[in-house]
């Protein structure tokens, strides 16, 4: 296969109990450690740590009513993305944890998968989607503005459990929004 994937044979649904693991050794792989900084979604420059999530984490979000992970799954490649969504009391889907496996960044599946997050949506009745972004990200930022994601203004101070990670410089999260029709 080529070095950038595509994602057309590819399925976007629901994850279940039984994709934890995986959907943890993806997230993990993109965000922290030292594989992460093959992919431009890494964070292990600046924090600390080979963990974004664990097992239990995952299980305890998805228990939660509001919540739904989505996975994209290629008939020979197993499990190669995941988005986790929150429905909130405001209207609004939360989006966090999207993470792309390394070797099928670039290849459009990204955009595919903010498209169904976007779509499951509007199917809840949300009025928009926002997600925490480290603004520090620059490539991310404009790649998410890309999508039609703009900053609200509002930041919350970077306050994340230290089984996860520990920032080596002082962080903040940027609260990003993109309505929906």
């Amino acid at each position: 296969m080529d070095s950038i994937k595509t994602a057309a044979k590819i399925e976007i649904g629901k994850a279940t109990v039984a994709d934890i693991p995986q959907m943890v050794a993806i997230i993990n792989s993109v965000y922290r450690g030292e594989q992460s900084k093959k992919g431009w979604t890494t964070e292990a420059h600046f924090i600390d740590g080979d963990l974004r999530t664990d097992e239990a984490d995952i299980a305890q979000l998805m228990a939660l009513p509001t919540t739904i992970f989505l996975k994209a799954e290629h008939p020979e490649a197993g499990l190669v993305g995941t988005v986790f969504l929150s429905k909130k009391e405001s209207g609004k889907l939360y989006l966090g944890m999207f993470s792309i496996h390394l070797e099928w960044q670039g290849g459009g599946l990204g955009r595919r998968m903010l498209r169904a997050a976007e779509e499951l949506a509007l199917e809840l009745g949300c009025n928009a989607v926002i997600m925490q972004v480290i603004p520090i990200r620059s490539e991310l930022m404009d790649w998410y503005e890309r999508n039609g994601y703009q900053s609200t203004g509002e930041r919350k101070p970077f306050d994340g459990d230290p089984r996860f990670g520990v920032p080596k410089v002082p962080l903040e999260f940027v609260i990003l929004e993109k309505p929906l029709a």
